[in-house]
Parts: C-alpha cells; sequence; structure tokens
C-alpha cells in the first residue's frame, strides 16, 4: 500500500473511531433516559386505557345491573353475621327458645353490661359494634353439645367466645354451664 494511502486510511479510521466514541456517549447520555422515560409513559398510558375501559363499562346498564345484583348478595351474606339493633333484643328471646328446645335446666341469660364488656365499639368500624351476652345452664354433655351446635348454626351468628363447665359433685345432675356470647350489632343510623 502506498504511504499516503496509509496516512488517509489512519487519519479515517481515527476519526471514525472518534465519532463513534462520541455518537456511543451521545447516546448513553441522552437517547438512552429517554426510553427509561418513554417505557413509563407507555405504561401509565395503557393504565390510563384500562381505567377509562373500565369506568365505560361500569357505565353500561347491564353492568349496572351486575353490580347490583353483586351488592344485594353481599348484603345478604352481611344479614348472616350482624343483626339489626331493633332486632337485638329479640336475640335473648331466640336463644332462651333453642335452650327450651335443648331441654337444659337452671338456664338464665343476660346481656352484660357496658362496663363488664356487655357491647363495645369495634376499632375503626363505624356501623357495628360487639354485643356480649352471659348464659348459665345446667345440663349433660349431650345437651350442652346440641345448645352449642344450635347456637352455631343460629342466623345471625352466634360467637361463642368462651365456655365454662364445671362438672357436678353427684352423677345424676346435670353439670354446670357458663357461656360467653358474642354477637355484631348493627348501629343504629340517625337521621
Amino acid at each position: 500500500m502506498d504511504p499516503i494511502y496509509k496516512k488517509y486510511f489512519i487519519k479515517v479510521a481515527l476519526i471514525w473511531a472518534g465519532c463513534f466514541v462520541l455518537f456511543f456517549f451521545v447516546h448513553m447520555l441522552v437517547l438512552s433516559p429517554q426510553k427509561k422515560s418513554k417505557k413509563q409513559i407507555e405504561n401509565q398510558l395503557a393504565e390510563k386505557k384500562r381505567m377509562y375501559e373500565s369506568v365505560l363499562k361500569a357505565t353500561q346498564e347491564e353492568t349496572q345491573i351486575q353490580l347490583n345484583e353483586q351488592i344485594e348478595r353481599l348484603q345478604n351474606s352481611l344479614r348472616d353475621f350482624v343483626i339489626d339493633f331493633e332486632d337485638s333484643a329479640n336475640l335473648t328471646f331466640d336463644i332462651s327458645r333453642i335452650a327450651n328446645e335443648k331441654e337444659v335446666a337452671s338456664f338464665s341469660i343476660k346481656t352484660k353490661d357496658k362496663e363488664k364488656r356487655g357491647s363495645s365499639a369495634i376499632p375503626d368500624y363505624d356501623y357495628m359494634f360487639e354485643n356480649h351476652i352471659d348464659v348459665k345452664f345446667t345440663g349433660g354433655f349431650n345437651q350442652f353439645a346440641g345448645l352449642l351446635n344450635a347456637l352455631e348454626r343460629h342466623r345471625p351468628v352466634v360467637f361463642v367466645d368462651r365456655f365454662v363447665i364445671a362438672r357436678s359433685k353427684k352423677s345424676n345432675l346435670g353439670h354446670e354451664v357458663r357461656m360467653d356470647l358474642a354477637v355484631f350489632v348493627r348501629k343504629r343510623q340517625d337521621g
């Protein structure tokens, strides 16, 4: 190769290498961050499109009917666990009726005083509270198990918070049972 061409070739190669390095740094400093920013913006756009489509779908009559049916099912499910304030007085009568059906002796029932944990507010719940009922009776194990089973199946649900069974000193008498029951009560809504 001719020395003049050799010098020319080296100069061109150095200029190309310098330009390549310069363009590489420009790409890394300017264009790469823009690609990341573009990707974030595309993700945000896709999320906004999904939100728009869900709002658009929610405004359709068929979707509103489905949502109303779902709300109705959830409210019915809530009725299985929460009793209305007005109906809470009848709960003691329901429990007494169940005890009569199970033929327990010396049955007594009373709502505990608020000071003695009769009803307590549930933290972060503005619409319901917990009401506690004290139940005492005398009966055999089968009567206790039957009463417990009936209480667990009661609607609205009656939770057996704790129970104590004191063994009878005489085998022909029933054992003394004390139960602390808890129920969820919907607060009275004023106005």
